[in-house]
């Protein structure tokens, strides 16, 4: 049997209280609900009990929490799950330091940052690396903070263009079955990106940038014999590149120019797997300096939480 404890905290400033504690205790209801420890709150005041691991890790998520929301982090509800799974697994961690690296506020003035270590890797090494690769499942947020860099980067003008693209690999469905011309056929495929870029800068500001040509969402085909000078050049779902299309488009690098290439290597749609770009390029470009490659396993979901149990359940089964 498990050693129990009881623990006792003041959280003296009422605002930040509330907002810590949420709507009617929501969130101390949820981090509850998560746990085998019981909360009971009086006033500013929290009483945690149960088994000791537990309560000393939700004492730690609680105080930490409220010290953020002390320096002006608006702690989110979905904080509470991650700032959770982050001390899970490394009890030493410092939420301040991943949570307040703030790599931009959208539209919404929703700050985007970093919501796990591998998460705060990947920005750090956007930040200090010409060429990046994140390769993890989906929902790890690879895209979309890469995305998040690149607008940062246009707005603080380190860049003078954003360049998005993505291989049009049929997966099961048949491209000439789609109405309209080829840009309007690949289009769908383009959609996750335009709604990136909508989530951060808003459709009518997107768009405007779209048609001024200082963003441009293409298919990866477009690229061919261009060179990307001072630019953010971002390749999504690269495990359907072949060979020959990653080496083409790390060549189109040009200067002052970045690149993100992202992807999940469990989900090739070639049809010979083995012969992805993505899985050779982690083989032959791991050792050269200013390329870094970044992971993310489940424990980096950031979805719905039930994301994370089905990435799960299928490893278990492959």
């Amino acid at each position: 049997m498990m050693p129990e404890l009881s623990c006792d905290l003041h959280f003296a400033d009422n605002a930040n209280a509330a907002l810590l504690f949420g709507d009617l205790n929501r969130n101390l209801h949820t981090v509850e609900k998560g746990s085998g420890v019981t909360i009971n709150v009086r006033g500013n005041d929290v009483n945690l009990s149960g088994p000791e691991h537990e309560v000393k890790l939700i004492s730690d998520l609680l105080r930490q929490l409220y010290d953020l929301i002390g320096k002006g982090y608006p702690v989110y509800s979905s904080d509470f799950a991650f700032g959770l799974r982050i001390l899970e697994s490394t009890p030493s961690a410092r939420l301040d330091k991943i949570f307040l690296d703030k790599v931009y506020v959208t539209t919404q003035h929703r700050v985007i940052s970093p919501k796990t270590i591998n998460q705060k890797k990947y920005i750090d090494a956007i930040r200090h690396n010409d060429i990046v690769f994140g390769i993890g499942p989906a929902g790890t947020g690879k895209t979309y903070l890469a995305v998040a860099m690149a607008v940062s980067a246009l707005v603080n003008k380190r860049i003078r263009s954003i360049i998005l693209t993505r291989p049009a690999v049929e997966a099961g469905e048949k491209l000439g079955f789609l109405p309209g011309d080829l840009a309007q056929k690949v289009n769908p495929y383009l959609r996750p990106l335009h709604d990136a870029l909508n989530d951060m800068l808003g459709s009518e500001k997107s768009m405007e940038l779209i048609e001024r040509g200082v963003i441009e969402i293409a298919p990866l085909a477009f690229m061919r014999g261009r060179t990307l000078s001072n630019a953010f050049v971002i390749l999504d779902e690269a495990q359907n590149t072949t060979r020959e299309q990653m080496k083409m488009f790390l060549t189109r690098i040009g200067f002052d120019s970045f690149a993100v290439i992202t992807g999940d290597s469990t989900q090739v749609d070639l049809p010979v797997p083995k012969h992805s770009g993505l899985l050779e390029a982690q083989r032959i470009l791991k050792k050269i300096f200013g390329i870094e490659f970044c992971k993310f396993g489940k424990e980096d979901v950031v979805r719905h939480p039930l994301v994370q149990k089905i990435i799960q359940a299928y490893e278990k089964q492959s």
